[in-house]
C-alpha cells in the first residue's frame, strides 16, 4: 500500500499536474494540504474521474485540507483537530482508509515570530500531539501525514543562515515535532534514509529549486503496527520541477499492508 502527503498549494490551479501524478504514479491513499479552496469548489468530478474517492475541508483562499483513496470512499472521523472548539481554520481531517486511520495535517506557518501567529502554532501542535498520544494508545494502525511546518534537524535544510529566525526553524517547533515522535510515531523518510539529505519544500524565490536549495517539512509519521511493514520511503522530486507546479514535492511511504 502506498500512502501520501502532497502540499498542492492551490487545487483548482493546479489540478492538471495532481491529475498528472495521480496517473503516473497511482498512490493508494493521499494527504492534500493547502488546498486554498472553498468547500464547494472542490474538483470533486476530475478527482472521481482519475479514480479516486474524496474526504475534503476547504476554506476560502488559505489552508484546507483533504484525503483521497483509490478505489473506494474514505469513511470520516473528524473534520478538525480536537481541543480548541473556536479554531476555524481548515488543518485537519482523519478518515479511515483501507483499515487503517489516516489523518492529513496542516501545521500552522507561525511566521512572523514571535507573535500571536506563532504562539498559535504551538497551541496546535501543542493540541495535535494530545490527540496523537491518544490515537497511539489505541494501537490501531495510523498514519499521520501533512505539512507541519517544521524542519526537524539542521539536517534537513540547505546549508545557509537566511532562515534561522524563520519559525519552521525555532527550537520551540523542533521540540515540539521531537516529542511528537518520542511518543512511539515513526518518521518514515528518515528512517528509510537516515543518513541523506532529502528535501520536500523548495521555495519559489532566489532560485532555490535549481540550486536545489530545499527544507524537509512534510512528513509521515506511523504507529507500531504500521512501522515494523515499511518497505521504502522517498520524495517525487521531479515533480516540483515540472512546469506550474506546487513548491512542495509529493512524500511517500510503501507499506507491506494489504488494504481491507
Amino acid at each position: 500500500m502506498k500512502i501520501a502527503t502532497y502540499n498542492i498549494n492551490g487545487i483548482n490551479n493546479r489540478i492538471e499536474r495532481l491529475l498528472e501524478w495521480l496517473s503516473e504514479t497511482e498512490p493508494d491513499a493521499v494527504c492534500l494540504q493547502e488546498l486554498k479552496s472553498e468547500t464547494n469548489k472542490f474538483p470533486i468530478k476530475a478527482i472521481e474521474k482519475a479514480g479516486y474517492g474524496a474526504l475534503w475541508e476547504g476554506q476560502k483562499a488559505w489552508n484546507g485540507v483533504a484525503i483521497l483513496s483509490r478505489d473506494c470512499e474514505p469513511l470520516l472521523i473528524r473534520r478538525s483537530l480536537p481541543g480548541d472548539s473556536s479554531d476555524t481554520q481548515a488543518r485537519y481531517i482523519e478518515a479511515a482508509v483501507n483499515g487503517l486511520i489516516l489523518a492529513s495535517i496542516y501545521l500552522p506557518n507561525g511566521n512572523p515570530q514571535p507573535g500571536p501567529k506563532f504562539d498559535y502554532k504551538l497551541a496546535w501542535f501543542q493540541r495535535l500531539n494530545v490527540h496523537a498520544k491518544e490515537l497511539l494508545d489505541t494501537g490501531l494502525p495510523v498514519v499521520l501525514a501533512g505539512d507541519y511546518n517544521v524542519v526537524p534537524t539542521d539536517a534537513d535544510i540547505y546549508k545557509t543562515t537566511s532562515w534561522d529566525q524563520d519559525a519552521l526553524l525555532q527550537p520551540e517547533s523542533r521540540e515540539a515535532f521531537a516529542n511528537l515522535i518520542k511518543q512511539g510515531w515513526t518518521d518514515a523518510l528518515s528512517d528509510c534514509h537516515p543518513h541523506e539529505n532529502i528535501y520536500t519544500y523548495w521555495d519559489y524565490k532566489r532560485n532555490r529549486w535549481s540550486r536545489n536549495a530545499g527544507l524537509r517539512i512534510d512528513h509521515v509519521l506511523l504507529s507500531p503496527p504500521l512501522a515494523s511493514t515499511i518497505q521504502d520511503a522517498n520524495v517525487d522530486k521531479e515533480y516540483r520541477g515540472r512546469e506550474g507546479a506546487s513548491d512542495h514535492a509529493p512524500t511517500w511511504v510503501e507499506l507491506e499492508w494489504e488494504p481491507s
